[in-house]
């Protein structure tokens, strides 16, 4: 996935109401910027971090630069949560991802469940295939978490994935690493315990984790592989020192 071709570069001055920020620019212009992340970002917002943003064309916009993504360490990370269904939509088509082969057609954004929006729906001869993608930017040691937050909403596409299995068809939760340091992913018990006991119930019935790593640059974002995940209760605790 190629980003836009002019990114802008600052620091990170704070970040506020879950969806703003305040971002120093390389001219010395402040500006507040859109945060397209409702998670808390944790390792992520750390004031005084680089940046690069996105400036939208379209006229009228309030906010018209878009948070991208972070530096944290060597790594940038990124951090707006609309990329990733666009990037396993486009690793899906061109085959890059072994385990979604075999569909002859792709929709996004379908009605499935209880008020839900499925990201991608897969149909072919095997049948249809439900998968739930989600933005991993949390990391402990060599482990990618999710979520960073506690996650209602998160439960609930669990709940929905594990229903779509119990009536014959396939549902898979897609983890994307939007960071290039992990080696491996596990769920977030010390921040989300109720979630991690979901993610295990539901790979138990039959709902399929898939975790993957994607490089992340100015330039574009792309699938790299697949990460081993880790479902034992000794996961990593981001909130223990």
């Amino acid at each position: 996935m190629k980003l836009p071709e002019s990114l802008y570069q600052g620091t990170l001055l704070r970040r506020y109401k879950r969806f703003l920020a305040d971002v120093l620019l390389e001219d010395g212009y402040q500006v507040t910027v859109h945060c397209p992340n409702s998670g808390s970002m944790m390792g992520c917002s750390e004031p005084g971090s680089t940046v690069l943003l996105s400036l939208s064309e379209k006229p009228g916009r309030k906010y018209p630069f878009t948070w991208e993504m972070v530096r944290v360490g060597d790594t940038w990370v990124g951090i707006n949560t609309a990329r990733p269904n666009a990037l396993v939509l486009e690793a899906v088509r061109s085959k890059a991802v072994p385990e979604l082969e075999g569909y002859d057609s792709i929709r996004t954004e379908v009605r499935y469940g209880t008020n839900s929006r499925i990201d991608l729906l897969l149909s072919g001869p095997s049948g249809l295939c439900h998968v739930e993608i989600k933005n991993v930017t949390l990391m402990e040691g060599d482990a990618a978490l999710f979520p960073d937050a506690a996650t209602e909403r998160g439960r609930k596409h669990l709940r929905e994935l594990i229903r779509v299995v119990e009536q014959g068809g396939r549902g898979v939760i897609f983890f994307v690493v939007q960071r290039g340091d992990a080696t491996r992913f596990a769920p977030a018990d010390g921040i989300d315990p109720e979630y991690g006991r979901l993610l295990r119930t539901a790979v138990k019935k039959g709902v399929e984790a898939l975790a993957y790593r994607a490089i992340v640059t100015p330039r574009a974002i792309s699938l790299s592989n697949r990460l081993p995940i880790c479902l034992s209760a000794t996961a990593p605790d981001p909130t223990v020192p």
